[in-house]
């Protein structure tokens, strides 16, 4: 992983640095839109939504009931799992998607302070 650095806005005056810095991180501020730009896909609110009404579902049955290429189910799950929206368990030899629901919770806390 790569090292998180630490990007502030200063302010500058006539080439003196004055105090009052902002504490914005923007690597921080570049992972959370990233975790939003996840969910905010119709695809992948559909795949949110049928995982969470059925508990635990396979690529493959997600991939049936959407009516999609195995391939394009692959691609947004593992989007959705980089972002921890998803999680994943092996019980013998499949592998269940279900969804992280303190993430979705973190998330609709953070959005609603943001906007709210």
């Amino acid at each position: 992983m790569c090292a998180e650095p630490n990007n502030t806005l200063a302010d500058h005056d006539a080439g003196n640095e004055v105090s009052n810095t902002l504490p914005i991180n923007y690597y921080q501020v570049k992972k959370a839109a990233l975790v939003l730009r996840s969910i905010n896909h119709k695809l992948r609110q559909q795949i949110i939504k049928i995982i969470n009404e059925n508990n635990k579902l396979t690529v493959t049955e997600i991939y049936v009931k959407l009516m999609l290429e195995q391939s394009v189910a692959s691609q947004h799950l593992a989007i959705l799992r980089k972002a921890g929206i998803v999680s994943t368990k092996r019980e013998s030899k499949f592998i269940y998607y279900t969804i992280n629901k303190k993430r979705i919770a973190a998330i609709e806390d953070f959005v609603s302070k943001l906007v709210g």
